[in-house]
């Protein structure tokens, strides 16, 4: 199995609009980031992208990446599902819509907002057949299981994706660390964790909460994602413990 990094910026990117880089060094290329996305692909070839950027054809342009076999969603704030249009090119020439999935209320929104998505419009067919996580086991081949995680006042899905023997882990915004959590990421070969800033913050994990998930999980490694522009590549790299990697755009990692 393979992780491909689509994106792993926060919800502004780095660097946000008016070239403002905060902290990151912009002559470090691992400093540009998009918003927060990844694809799982194992030995077979078979794809699952989690999360629909608002980055999203950019990303996957930049990746060659013109096939999917599923989608999974996190949550539904915008930087992880406002390119939701640009899944439209991949579902030319399939025989039907590309399978999507999330929890019961994020699919209720996502339903609300993009309703010709999930449904078809004005002749154009449907591009996803969205159906919730209640009886979701298999994918592609893939392995999956998954539990809710604290975002503030919301909530947002973790995800762990078996396939080949190995296992990979994704919880991205979430604000506390609970037992479902750990229960459900224990052990996993690689973990892509969530990490915004070093101060706490009241919708996401620090950089001291993500390694204690990391530690906490057992984790053979960990992968700090959703950075904003206070993350510098190297300077962060020199500060995690030796089995945890800073994320960046274009990352692949085979499991």
């Amino acid at each position: 199995m393979k992780l491909i990094m689509l994106g792993s910026g926060t919800s502004t990117g780095v660097p946000r609009i008016g070239e403002d880089w905060g902290d990151c060094d912009p002559e470090e290329p691992r400093n540009r980031r998009s918003r927060v996305s990844i694809v799982v692909e194992s030995a077979e070839g078979s794809r699952l992208l989690v999360d629909t950027s608002t980055d999203l054809r950019a990303q996957l342009l930049a990746r060659g990446i013109d096939r999917l076999d599923g989608v999974f969603w996190t949550h539904d704030h915008a930087d992880h599902c406002h390119g939701i249009d640009d899944l439209r090119p991949l579902r030319y020439g399939r025989a039907g819509p590309i399978p999507g999935y999330a929890a019961d209320e994020t699919v209720r929104r996502l339903r609300q907002r993009f309703g010709y998505v999930f449904a078809g419009e004005f002749g154009y067919p449907t591009i996803v057949a969205l159906d919730t996580l209640e009886r979701m086991r298999l994918c592609a081949g893939f392995g999956i299981r998954h539990c809710q995680m604290p975002h503030g006042p919301a909530q947002s899905t973790a995800y762990v994706f078996d396939a080949d023997g190995k296992t990979l882990g994704y919880a991205t915004d979430f604000s506390e660390i609970t037992k479902s959590m750990i229960d459900l990421l224990y052990g996993v070969d690689v973990l892509v964790v969530d990490c915004l800033r070093r101060e706490p913050h009241p919708t996401h994990a620090h950089l001291a909460m993500a390694l204690e998930l990391v530690a906490a999980t057992k984790a053979n490694r960990g992968v700090l994602t959703h950075l904003d522009k206070s993350m510098d590549y190297k300077t962060l790299q020199g500060e995690v413990p030796g089995n945890v990697d800073v994320g960046y755009d274009g990352l692949e990692m085979a499991l």
